[in-house]
C-alpha cells in the first residue's frame, strides 16, 4: 500500500517515525529513502549524514543491539522486515522509556544521539540499512552506552524468543539498565574560555548542568588554525560558541597588532566557521558595535540589519569576521557592546580609581548601553536552548542610553562617592596626544527588540551594575 510521506513523534522525544512512500510495478518498487529538502520541512532535523552503513541478515531472528551511538541515525530497511526497538539511555526525565515499530521498506525511523537501537529480522535475507552524521572512529566507540537485549527493566516483547534468536555473544552481555550509565548531552565548546565573557558562560553552563569543553587561548590559537583544525571530533559537539577577539582597539591600528587583529577577528573565524560548515553544528560568534560607524542621529538604535561601516582596524576586522560567519546556515551572530564581567573592565578601573581619590575626565560624546556578561552569556545560551531562528541578534542590557562619563558617574555614586568628581571631555580632547588612536562609534546604541522577542530580556544596566558591584564585596 502507497502513502504519503508523513513524520510522526514517538514516546521516546526525539525519536520520529517516517512513513515512506513505496511505488510499485510489474518489475519491483522504488521510493526516496532520504529525501533532505521534503522530510526536514516535515520536521525531521536537518541532521547532515555523511556516513551509509547496511546490515544483511541472512536468517530470521537474528537479533542486534542495543546500542547507543554518539550521533544521530536514520535507520530504513531496503529488502525484508524487522522489529525495532528502541531505549532512552539519555540523561534526563525519558531513561529506559521504550518505543518498538515493525518497519518495511515503507517505514523508517530517526534516532537521536544518545538513544540505543537494537532490531530482530522478521524474514530471510533482510537488508538493514541507516545513515548516520559522524564518521566512525575507535575514539567514538570510547562513547557509545550498551544495555542487554534481554534485561527485565525495560522487558522487549521480542517477537522471536532470545533464546531461540541468533545473537552476538556481546550483546548477550551487555549491562542492565541499573548498570549504564546515561548518555549525556553533547557538549558546546567555548572558545576563549579564560575571558571575561568566557569565564561567565563556563559558571552557566556548569551552574545548569550543560556539559562543554572550555578551550583557552593554549588550547585554541586563532592565530593558528592549522594546529586545532584536528583537535576535536568537531561533529560530537553541540556547538561551538566563540568568545575570542582581538579587542586592543587602539594597537589594532598599526603594526603587529593590525596584523594580529585580522588574524583572530578575521581569518581564525573563517576556520572556525568552515569547520562548523564541515561538521554541520551551530557557531555562535560574538560581534561588537564598531562594526557601525556610529553616526545615527541620537535616539536612533542600530538594527541588526543596519548596514556595516567600521571605522578602524578593529571594526573592520570583526566586520570580515562577520561575513564568514554570515555564510552559515546554522549561525548565531551576537553583537555586544561595552562587555563588564570578570577581569580588567571599565567599571573596575572606575572603582579603583574612586577609591584612589582620583577624579577622572571620561568623554561624554560617546553613547551606548553597557553589557554585563551575565546577561550576554544567558542571551547566548538561550539563543541555543529555545532554538531561535538563526541569524543576528544585538545584545546589551536594556535601559537609558547612557555616556561613558554617565557609566563613571554612576559607579562612583554606587561606591559611595560624590559622581561630581568625573568631569566630561570629548573624545577628540582625551585621544589628542594619544600615540595609537582609533576612531570610536559616537552612538553604540542597539535595538534589543529581536532578542527580546526570542523570550531573553536582559535586565536594565543600573541593576546590573548594582548587582556587580554587591557581587565584588562578597
Amino acid at each position: 500500500m502507497t502513502h504519503d510521506l508523513a513524520v510522526h513523534t514517538t514516546d521516546i522525544p526525539g525519536l520520529l517515525v517516517i512513513d515512506l512512500p513505496v511505488h510499485g510495478d510489474n518489475r519491483g518498487w522504488f521510493k526516496e529513502n532520504w529525501q533532505r529538502e521534503k522530510m526536514v520541512a516535515l520536521g525531521l532535523p536537518d541532521f547532515g549524514p555523511v556516513q551509509n552503513n547496511i546490515s544483511f541478515n541472512a536468517s530470521v531472528g537474528t537479533t542486534r543491539g542495543i546500542h547507543a551511538e554518539p550521533w544521530d541515525k536514520f535507520v530504513s530497511v531496503a529488502t525484508g522486515k524487522i522489529f525495532g526497538a528502541w531505549v532512552d539511555l539519555r540523561a534526563g526525565e525519558s531513561f529506559g522509556k521504550v518505543v518498538t515499530v515493525e518497519l518495511g521498506p515503507d517505514k523508517a525511523v530517526f534516532v537521536p544521539r544518545g538513544v540505543g537501537n537494537s532490531f530482530q529480522t522478521l524474514e530471510d535475507n533482510t537488508a538493514y540499512t541507516y545513515v548516520v552524521n559522524d564518521h566512525w572512529s575507535a575514539q567514538a566507540q570510547g562513547e557509545y552506552s550498551f544495555l542487554n537485549l534481554a534485561d527485565e527493566t525495560v522487558a522487549i516483547d521480542w517477537p522471536i524468543p532470545l533464546e531461540q534468536a541468533e545473537l552476538s555473544d556481546k550483546d548477550k552481555n551487555h549491562p542492565r539498565l541499573d548498570a549504564v550509565e546515561p548518555v549525556q548531552e553533547a557538549p558546546i565548546l567555548v572558545i576563549g574560555a579564560q575571558g571575561q565573557l568566557g569565564k561567565e558562560l563556563v559558571r552557566q553552563l556548569t551552574e545548569r548542568h550543560i556539559p562543554y569543553i572550555a578551550a583557552t587561548r593554549d588550547e585554541i590559537d586563532m592565530t593558528e588554525p592549522k594546529s586545532w583544525e584536528k583537535a576535536y571530533r568537531w561533529r560530537s559537539l553541540r556547538a561551538i560558541i566563540n568568545t575570542s577577539a582581538y579587542t586592543a582597539v587602539d594597537n589594532a591600528q598599526v603594526g603587529q597588532g593590525r596584523t594580529d587583529a585580522w588574524a583572530v577577528n578575521a581569518t581564525g573565524v573563517s576556520a572556525l566557521a568552515q569547520i562548523a560548515r564541515e561538521a554541520n553544528i551551530p557557531l555562535v560568534h560574538v560581534s561588537t558595535d564598531y562594526v557601525f560607524d556610529g553616526s545615527l542621529e541620537r535616539p536612533e538604535e542600530y538594527s541588526e540589519d543596519a548596514p556595516v561601516a567600521p571605522l578602524g582596524v578593529y571594526g573592520q576586522s570583526k566586520a570580515a569576521g562577520e561575513c564568514a560567519v554570515n555564510a552559515l546556515n546554522a549561525h548565531y551572530l551576537v553583537r555586544t557592546s561595552w562587555v563588564i564581567g570578570e577581569g580588567k573592565n571599565f567599571v573596575l578601573t572606575m572603582r579603583s580609581l574612586a577609591e584612589r581619590g582620583i577624579d577622572p575626565a571620561v568623554v561624554a560624546d560617546q553613547y551606548g548601553r553597557p553589557t554585563f556578561t551575565e546577561d550576554l552569556a544567558g542571551a547566548l545560551l538561550h539563543l541555543l536552548e529555545a532554538k531561535a531562528p538563526y541569524g543576528t541578534y544585538h545584545v546589551s542590557n536594556t535601559g537609558e542610553v547612557i555616556s561613558w562619563a554617565q557609566l563613571a558617574q554612576n559607579v562612583y555614586e554606587a561606591c559611595g562617592h560624590d559622581p561630581q568628581r568625573v568631569s566630561e571631555t570629548t573624545t577628540a580632547e582625551y585621544f589628542a596626544e594619544a600615540e595609537n588612536y582609533s576612531p570610536r562609534p559616537m552612538n553604540s546604541a542597539m535595538n534589543l527588540s529581536k532578542i527580546i522577542a526570542t523570550g531573553f530580556t536582559p535586565r536594565d544596566h543600573q541593576e546590573a551594575l548594582t548587582k556587580y558591584l554587591e557581587g565584588l564585596q562578597d
